[in-house]
């Protein structure tokens, strides 16, 4: 098996490799934020009123809590309060509840660039095995 047959099946097999699991990477993201039930407020930030099943939804509801506990933190973050304060356990969970949407977007774009470069990955595979069709042509014809 020559080099260019070789890269080209690697290419191939890499790419598709990439796709499928983009797609389920998405698809179990989503799905664990569906089976949460999550619904921005009416008063959100953006996308009021949306199920939080998406990277959009997900980034809405983070920013949504983040405003809402700095109205009641008076400004200030989980950090800045004082230990003793009541509104400490308040920023607490709000952090927390923001690290795990954000952790959820995140995952949506690595899944996304994953696709994309499946995709890149396909047809570099498919652009070598057609340079090689050519080449073969040229070379006997």
């Amino acid at each position: 098996m020559d080099f260019r047959k070789l890269a080209s099946l690697a290419s191939l097999i890499l790419g598709i490799l990439l796709v499928v699991a983009s797609i389920g990477t998405w698809v179990m993201v989503s799905s664990t934020l569906s089976d949460q039930r999550i619904e921005t407020p009416d008063d959100a930030v953006c996308l009021p009123d949306t199920t939080v099943n998406g990277p959009f939804s997900a980034f809405c509801q983070a920013r949504t809590i983040d405003r809402n506990v700095l109205e009641i933190t008076d400004g200030q973050t989980y950090a800045e309060l004082d230990r003793e304060d009541e509104r400490r356990a308040t920023a607490q969970n709000a952090s927390f509840l923001q690290a795990s949407l954000f952790t959820s977007v995140l995952a949506f774009g690595v899944s996304a660039m994953a696709f994309g470069m499946g995709v890149l990955f396909i047809l570099i595979g498919l652009g070598i095995r057609d340079v090689k069709e050519r080449t073969d042509s040229l070379l006997s014809g």
